[in-house]
């Protein structure tokens, strides 16, 4: 015989004023989570009590109910309620809807009404807020509706309009929450979808990763191209790839052909500007090579004096920013309006003291610019080089008439010597030279004797230089500034060839760096005090008092320096120079302007060398607060660790030359660390510095570690 299913009875729900309801002491939360009580009064104002109250029924002593009813499970929802009475927008009596329970415990409802209920899945969120914005409402309402801000509605619509596929991945649980808001930084599905699939087959599934394989074609917002043209990408409708979810210095410019043919009309409007003042020629370029300008004659202009007009203004300028700061010199900080007059006062003063240079127009038609962007997006106009080939015709008629004359002077002494007779001496006399020779005029001196004449005056030459050290010192200076300031520069017996190493491409950016612009401003500042022709350089240096030769002297020698590192070319022993040459100058490349970065160093080396930065700057306590981050975090807050400490990786350290360390009690406690955690660290840089070796090799540029948030 079958047994009968035995029916479930559902407990009874009825309305009940709220002022017959009261807390019971057996809810089971105690810690408050979730929406705070004054949000969910707002949301019960907006869309009324959306779940019952379970309540049970207060007995008296003898078992009675006595009218009123406790809540064990729904306290949170209660106190909203109450919130509102006391705002006097919901009456005391206002029936609440209720389920009654009488059977079981009290504990036992609490409990399974907080554990059986199942959290919202994020997926389900982000899908809920997109289907409200395709109904009509805006991100604002939406917001408002559900008391969170803007930024946030704007992250889960971006997350629920990354490729479908890869939604239902992470509904699966087959993606993190991290790797699919690195998906939302490009809108392209079927991009989205092909990095997935790459990823797969690759040891690295983070994030950062994701966003690197993302935007690799295309421009940050950050780089020169998009600060220089960026409002007419913008204007153009250029689509522009942003990250929700982590700073992105301005996203990501996606349309690179749109933006480089942008950036190239708006520096040729520029060039056309410059060719208007009549220059030979204008050469235009997004960037040049570091050292572009070096071996070209860079012609002096002069800046026109102020008028009286300019002179009275900046005046005016010099005198309200001395008044300003006077002000509020004892002040811990100055207003926002204050700071704001001072920098347009620095501004216009910067306009009036920059007066465009006047040229000479002989040398504008021999001369020309480059006109480029510098490292900040703005237009760099560098005018007034000649190339050597138009210098050319000027150096090669002075060699010819100084040859000429040469010559000229050299046959009319040896004509003047031999039609002289020499006077007697004592019984000899001296006889005029045959008649046949004579007809035979005066031949040049064969060129076996002259190589021989002239090899004896050489080593005269060197007995008297070797013993007068200010020659030598004024004939050395000579010879480098021949070959480092002009291009056809022979003028010189020495046989010293300096060489000045041109780094091209060596290190992108490095032209727009204050280091390179110090060294350039020094080249620029000698150049100009130099004659234009290199045949008058000798005259032009006897000239300088010893400080100013030893200064040049010291400048040409920098420019010979080498201790670059190129992989086809290993030179061990010059790097060990380049070590002996920093120790003897003290060398501190961190007071030189290097901080380590994202950019520069911590998003291109491995999660072990970014520790052993900051374990060696700030200690082992500093280490443990970041250890547990993945790379591309890990390289943003080391960055933020690293200013100020000095920290430089080897490659920039002058050897016995220490930085500050903040925390060396911790500094000396990682030296005693485990083998097994030294071993690993040390393990992982070898495996870096092998694939910079094979990147090096092959010629490659793409670290795999890239951080390219």
């Amino acid at each position: 015989m079958a047994t009968a299913v035995q029916k479930i009875h559902l407990s009874a729900s009825r309305d009940i004023p709220f002022n017959k309801l009261l807390l019971s002491q057996s809810n089971v939360r105690r810690i408050k989570a979730g929406v705070s009580i004054e949000e969910l009064a707002e949301d019960i104002a907006r869309r009324t009590l959306l779940q019952s109250i379970t309540v049970r029924p207060v007995l008296d002593a003898d078992g009675s109910e006595t009218g009123m009813f406790e809540i064990p499970a729904g306290g949170r929802r209660y106190r909203a309620l109450e919130l509102l009475v006391k705002q006097k927008r919901l009456a005391r009596t206002a029936p609440i809807p209720c389920v009654v329970r009488t059977d079981g415990t009290a504990e036992e409802d609490s409990l399974a009404e907080n554990v059986q209920r199942a959290p919202l899945h994020p997926l389900d969120q982000f899908r809920a807020f997109l289907t409200l914005r395709e109904k009509g409402q805006s991100e604002e309402e939406i917001a408002a509706a559900f008391f969170v801000g803007v930024p946030i509605v704007k992250q889960r619509l971006r997350l629920a309009s990354v490729s479908p596929k890869l939604l239902d991945i992470y509904a699966e649980d087959g993606m993190t929450l991290d790797q699919l808001m690195g998906f939302t930084v490009s809108p392209d599905h079927e991009r989205q979808e092909q990095v997935w699939d790459a990823i797969q087959r690759s040891y690295n599934k983070e994030a950062y990763q994701i966003r690197r394989l993302l935007t690799e074609g295309a421009v940050r917002a950050s780089d020169k191209r998009a600060q220089f043209a960026g409002d007419d990408y913008a204007a153009a409708g250029g689509a522009v790839m942003r990250d929700l979810f982590q700073s992105d210095d301005g996203g990501w410019l996606q349309d690179v052909g749109l933006l480089d043919r942008l950036v190239a009309e708006k520096l040729e409007r520029a060039a056309e500007v410059i060719r208007a003042e009549g220059w030979k020629w204008v050469e235009v370029a997004t960037d040049f090579p570091y050292g572009h300008t070096y071996g070209s004659r860079c012609i002096q202009g002069e800046r026109p004096p102020l008028t009286p007009e300019g002179e009275a203004a900046l005046e005016s300028l010099r005198t309200e920013a001395q008044q300003i700061e006077a002000a509020f010199a004892d002040e811990d900080q100055i207003p926002e309006d204050v700071d704001r007059r001072l920098g347009e006062i620095e501004t216009a003063m910067a306009e009036i003291e920059d007066r465009p240079v006047a040229y000479d127009s002989a040398d504008v038609t021999r001369a020309g610019a480059f006109v480029s962007i510098d490292g900040s997006g703005r237009l760099r106009v560098e005018r007034g080089y000649v190339r050597p080939e138009d210098d050319v015709q000027v150096v090669e008629a002075t060699v010819g008439d100084s040859d000429g004359e040469a010559d000229a002077d050299a046959s009319a002494a040896v004509a003047s010597a031999a039609s002289r007779a020499v006077e007697p001496d004592g019984d000899n006399m001296v006889r005029s030279a045959p008649a046949e020779e004579e007809d035979e005029g005066i031949r040049p001196l064969p060129d076996k004797l002259l190589t021989e004449l002239t090899a004896y005056r050489t080593l005269a030459l060197r007995r008297a230089i070797g013993d007068d050290p200010s020659v030598a010192f004024l004939a050395a200076l000579h010879v480098l500034c021949l070959k480092l300031f002009y291009r056809y520069g022979s003028d010189s017996c020495l046989e010293m060839e300096p060489k000045n190493v041109a780094f091209g491409s060596m290190a992108p950016g490095l032209g727009d760096t204050p280091l390179a612009a110090a060294v350039d401003a020094r080249h620029r500042d000698w150049s100009s005090q130099l004659p234009a022709e290199p045949g008058d350089l000798w005259a032009a240096l006897t000239t300088l008092d010893v400080a100013a030769r030893q200064a040049l002297f010291a400048h040409c020698v920098s420019l010979t320096v080498n201790a670059v590192h190129e992989a086809w070319n290993r030179r061990p022993r010059a790097v060990a120079h380049a070590d002996r040459l920093a120790q003897t100058l003290s060398l501190d490349i961190a007071a030189a302007g290097w901080t380590p970065t994202v950019d520069n160093f911590l998003g291109r080396v491995t999660k072990a060398r970014i520790l052993g930065a900051v374990r060696e700057a700030k200690g082992e306590a500093s280490v443990r607060q970041i250890e547990h981050l993945k790379k591309g975090d890990m390289a943003v807050q080391a960055e933020q660790m690293l200013v100020g400490t000095g920290w430089l990786p080897e490659p920039l350290r002058t050897p016995g030359r220490m930085f500050a360390q903040s925390d060396m009690a911790d500094v000396a406690a990682h030296d005693e660390a485990p083998m097994e955690e030294t071993a690993a660290i040390e393990s992982e840089t070898a495996i870096d510095e092998d694939t910079a070796q094979s990147d090096a090799d092959s010629g490659s540029t793409d670290d795999p570690e890239t951080f390219a948030e």
